[in-house]
């Protein structure tokens, strides 16, 4: 699997932001039917991290995952996207990357809310419960993978996505940094939130470009009511689709999806 050297990572942060300029004013996707495909991660029984105040994981990407397709099911342009695990049900990593691919999805979003290294944790008292929390860390991050299939194009939606982010207000989180140091898991852009993680099997398995995208980190007792805002909410998801038009308004990027099938 192709791997990105240093030196073209950088060259593609700077050439991005005069892309994503040309793109802007250029006008909107080109891409006639442009296929995502959602992926909310975890699942009921596994449903991943636990909110400061209790709440799965799951049921927070499940909330971003569901909007996130309804935008896109507004656009006829996107009106092949799909939700990956909808209700929850038990199903490995490999098999989300498997039905993306057998569904010729030509990007694929695997939507997650963040937790914290069990060392920063700090109990608290919640409705008569008491439940670890850390308030030091707070933000999105996004990951992607040298072992994809695309990953020069993994990582470009990635910069737009971070770009968009921090167009919208939000900003990143660099808590992972500090076991993110080279080789397989690197941080690669600290001010768009980016990070290199090759083995997230969701990625390294789709034949399409494919992010992992950490919407907030939901121990944070603020932010986990900042992620639960509908307005907040809709102005994340603004963002995802504003990030997700740009990446289509590359001509090359349908065809080059169907050569990798």
């Amino acid at each position: 699997m192709e791997k990105l050297p240093r030196l073209v990572i950088w060259l593609i942060m700077y050439c991005l932001s005069f892309l994503i300029f040309v793109s802007t004013i250029s006008g909107d996707c080109w891409a006639e039917d442009f296929i995502i495909a959602i992926d909310i991660g975890h699942t009921i029984n596994t449903p991943g991290a636990t909110s400061a105040r209790g709440v799965p994981e799951f049921l927070f990407n499940q909330n971003i995952g569901t909007l996130l397709h309804k935008q896109l099911r507004q656009d006829k342009r996107f009106k092949g996207s799909f939700i990956i695990n909808e209700t929850g049900e038990d199903i490995s990593l490999s098999a989300r990357a498997a039905i993306a691919n057998q569904r010729g999805a030509h990007l694929l979003v695997s939507i997650h809310h963040d937790s914290v290294h069990p060392k920063d944790l700090s109990p608290w008292l919640c409705q008569g419960s008491i439940m670890p929390h850390c308030d030091k860390f707070t933000g999105y991050s996004i990951f992607y993978s040298e072992k994809n299939r695309r990953p020069l194009s993994s990582l470009i939606f990635a910069v737009i996505l971070g770009s968009e982010m921090l167009q919208g207000g939000f900003c990143p989180t660099l808590h992972h940094a500090e076991y993110f140091r080279g080789g397989d898991k690197d941080l690669i852009d600290k001010t768009r939130g980016i990070y290199k993680y090759n083995n997230l099997v969701v990625l390294k398995e789709a034949k399409m470009p494919a992010v992992l995208f950490e919407c907030g980190i939901i121990k944070n007792r603020n932010e986990e009511l900042i992620l639960g805002d509908p307005e907040y909410q809709h102005k994340m998801v603004v963002a995802l689709f504003h990030a997700i038009k740009l990446f289509c308004s590359q001509p090359n990027i349908i065809e080059s999806s169907q050569n990798n099938r």
